[in-house]
């Protein structure tokens, strides 16, 4: 029961994730006009933003409900009761919301000047950084040094309840309990994989060492292919949802 309630928390944020970015791309490919407006950009970078940081928070809760159930599966419906899930669930939301909320204020207070051409199919972060007047460079430092703790700390949070399941796993003395138990968790890491192989590559580098048709595709990767994927992923290892099919 946790893992399909946080599996809802996820399908509901993928649904919002792809809404911020996809039908606005569509319109513009449809009706010929790429203009957004100054207050429609900063909407968009903020809602990106606050989807993104809850899923890295949201992948970190569901990796700790992974841990309790493999290590602790005796206690696991005690100790991840409907309090415990509703509370990480509520602490990824809002750690999201607070994240956006930082970044795209700073952003958009900052003075920006010329012709205010985006070379991106959305508001992104550093397509945006580009438009700004005068050396960006110590913005650049305090967005790079925001985003390594965003996207970092719950990606050493996954890392650390992965070695304590492993660690775990391998006391199981039969072959095929190993494998049940590593089974559980197949999907969360390829989700995983996926998403903060995509995010750690575009925001934890400096401008210099962009390419912004390389950036383009990643960034369309993850904010489309993956969230896509990902009921796929969890639907085909998923033997309660194979039944239902």
């Amino acid at each position: 029961t946790p893992m399909y309630f946080f599996l809802r928390n996820l399908s509901f944020l993928e649904i919002c994730y792809t809404s911020v970015t996809l039908p606005r791309m569509l319109v513009n490919l449809l009706s010929g006009d790429t203009s957004i407006s100054f207050a429609g950009c900063a909407a968009q970078m903020y809602f990106f933003l606050f989807f993104g940081a809850t899923e890295c928070c949201l992948l970190a809760a569901m990796a700790y409900d992974r841990y309790r159930a493999i290590c602790n599966p005796l206690l696991y419906m005690d100790i991840m009761n409907k309090k415990v899930c509703m509370q990480l669930a509520a602490s990824s939301w809002i750690c999201g919301n607070l994240v956006a909320l930082g970044h795209t204020t700073f952003i958009f207070s900052l003075p920006f000047c010329g012709p205010n051409m985006i070379d991106h199919f959305f508001c992104e972060i550093q397509p945006v950084l580009m438009l700004v007047c005068g050396d960006t460079y110590w913005n650049e430092i305090q967005i790079i040094l925001a985003a390594a703790f965003v996207i970092l700390m719950p990606f050493v949070f996954i890392l650390v309840s992965y070695g304590l399941i492993i660690s775990s796993v391998l006391k199981i003395k039969s072959t095929k309990g190993r494998y049940k138990a590593f089974s559980t968790c197949f999907s969360h890491i390829t989700v995983v994989t996926l998403f903060y192989g995509t995010a750690v590559f575009i925001y934890i580098r400096p401008k210099s060492s962009y390419s912004l048709d390389v950036d383009k595709f990643l960034s369309l990767f993850y904010s489309v292919v993956t969230p896509i994927l990902n009921p796929v992923i969890y639907s085909l290892r998923n033997r309660e949802v194979k039944d239902a099919l």
